[in-house]
């Protein structure tokens, strides 16, 4: 076949196989309207083929036509199964996402459905185009039928928009979203935004905060304290007994009596944007992921004020967080019994605070465990067999062909093996309180989808994300001495009724540890307000 030819087929099967998501979201679209000019529905893959079609030509090339194609309809095969299944959007902060994912977390996502979708959208037509056979013409020739063939499809492109401009505006309007859901333009536009702000722009000069940081103790402190602030994974707080739901997910903490923090959002839905957002000095709404990359986290002002601190990480790293501090990650081969190879139970993060906790304690401290908690999609492999409280469970990453009980299963076991490990925190914490002033803190990074809207997983663009992955919970428990010696009232917290955010962490962080620094907002300070 001419290139021409073999460029028009390979238009033709993304433009009609390889973005029926997207007709999928149009077909949503349609189906709110009184009124359908049905020669406007069928128009509008025809123009998807043509504009494809004019941007293939350009790399239609002799040498570069084949491998091109062949890794681009691997990647979009990869994009559209995600894209189906999970109700993913890969939009520039997904692709944030997945570049700073590991090849432990990446892992998760394979299964035999995934592996046989991969196989008939990318492996096949990728196979098909490389036994092509392809008749090349002399340079100039093809040149001058390239341009031909460009022409065509810009004019017949052109014509479809001259005619239904009217509709194409309107519905387009109403239905803003389809944009990223065309495959390969939109992927791959939001990479390169990606790949450019990371590594290609001019880095932003380094900003340090807060290097006028002071601990204020008080003239009765007699003990050092030691906080533990758990920063949770992909836990949604409509899961959790303390937010009203039905199932005791918070047995093993409750006899604790830790104070619930009501109405609390995350500030994205992803941790490569909601964990350094959440320890940064901006607020959500002017997060900007290359300055916090470029400033002092919250970790950094405690740092300069003499805070001793680590972070101890059982998920898939700080990102940036805790660069500047001392860090440990967790070896996914440190124990048979706690780890498989690819990841751990957090059970794994107990023996290392054990081991912190034998030592003197001369100074405040702030432990950080970033626990794996409810990742998925492999939600059974972050609990043991003994911790398995609700069944059936769904062992298998394919969790959209899960019946709908043994996913909620699955997911609620990993709520509540992370209460235990809170629980098992705070009894530690409690003994130990002859040498210190304890108190834990636990917060989300974002929630989860479990099928709610056939939505799945997280990573939704945050304007359309659903309240299932930014509701997150926040819990703090306060030793009687911890409480007293920092005059703060527990009723008075367990009474704030929100909202609240990933915005206030920053400034919490600060007053819970009583460092005085300018870059303090005691707006933005929970414990505040309920300072004696």
């Amino acid at each position: 076949m001419s290139l021409n030819k073999f460029t028009f087929f390979v238009a033709l099967y993304f433009g009609l196989v390889l973005n029926f998501p997207l007709y999928l979201r149009a077909k949503q679209g349609f189906d709110a309207l009184s009124d359908i000019n049905w020669l406007f529905v069928a128009a509008l893959p025809v123009l998807l083929v043509c504009l494809l079609a004019l941007i293939f030509s350009l790399f239609s090339v002799k040498y570069v036509v084949k491998p091109f194609f062949m890794l681009l309809t691997l990647i979009s095969a990869a994009v559209v199964f995600a894209m189906y299944r999970y109700g993913i959007v890969f939009d520039r902060a997904m692709m944030e996402n997945i570049f700073e994912t590991n090849s432990a977390e990446a892992s998760m996502y394979f299964n035999l459905e995934s592996v046989i979708g991969l196989a008939l959208l990318g492996g096949l037509p990728a196979v098909l185009i490389y036994k092509a056979d392809i008749e090349y013409r002399s340079i100039w020739r093809e040149l001058g039928h390239k341009l031909g063939f460009m022409l065509a499809m810009l004019l017949g492109a052109g014509a479809i928009m001259a005619v239904y401009y009217q509709d194409l505006v309107s519905f387009g309007r109403n239905n803003d979203d389809m944009k990223q859901l065309i495959v390969p333009t939109y992927y791959i536009g939001a990479a390169a935004k990606y790949v450019n702000q990371r590594y290609l722009e001019t880095p932003l000069e380094y900003q340090q905060l807060g290097l006028d940081a002071t601990q204020a103790l008080t003239d009765t402190n007699q003990k050092p304290t030691f906080t533990v602030l758990i920063v949770g994974e992909t836990a949604r707080s409509m899961n959790y007994e303390y937010y009203g739901y039905g199932r005791d997910t918070n047995a093993h903490s409750k006899g604790y009596q830790p104070i619930v923090l009501k109405d609390v959002e995350s500030c994205g839905t992803a941790t490569a944007q909601s964990l350094p957002c959440m320890f940064s000095r901006m607020d959500r709404d002017n997060y900007d992921s290359a300055r916090a990359y470029a400033q002092d986290s919250v970790m950094d002002v405690l740092s300069h004020a003499g805070v001793e601190l680590l972070w101890l990480d059982n998920d898939s790293g700080c990102k940036g967080v805790c660069d500047r501090i001392p860090n440990e990650t967790i070896n996914l081969n440190a124990d048979p019994a706690l780890c498989s190879g690819t990841s751990c139970f957090d059970e794994i993060l107990l023996a290392r605070l054990d081991e912190i906790l034998s030592k003197p304690i001369r100074k405040n401290t702030l432990i950080v465990l970033h626990v794996m908690g409810s990742h998925g999609p492999t939600y059974f492999e972050r609990y043991p067999e003994a911790h398995k409280a609700y069944v059936p469970d769904c062992p298998r990453s394919d969790i959209q062909n899960c019946s709908n009980e043994a996913l909620v299963n699955t997911y609620d076991n990993t709520i509540r093996y992370t209460d235990y490990i809170m629980a098992s925190v705070i009894e530690k914490l409690s003994a130990i309180n002859d040498k210190a002033d304890t108190a834990m803190m636990y917060i989300s990074d974002h929630g989860e989808s479990l099928g709610e809207k056939g939505l799945y997983l997280h990573g939704a663009p945050y304007a359309l994300a659903p309240k299932e992955q930014i509701s997150v919970p926040w819990l703090v428990w306060l030793s009687a001495s911890f409480a007293d010696e920092n005059r703060i009232n527990s009723d008075c917290l367990q009474n704030i009724n929100g909202p609240l955010s990933h915005d206030n962490l920053f400034d919490s962080l600060l007053g819970l540890m009583q460092v005085k620094t300018e870059v303090y907002r005691e707006a933005q300070d929970i414990f505040a307000a309920c300072r004696r």
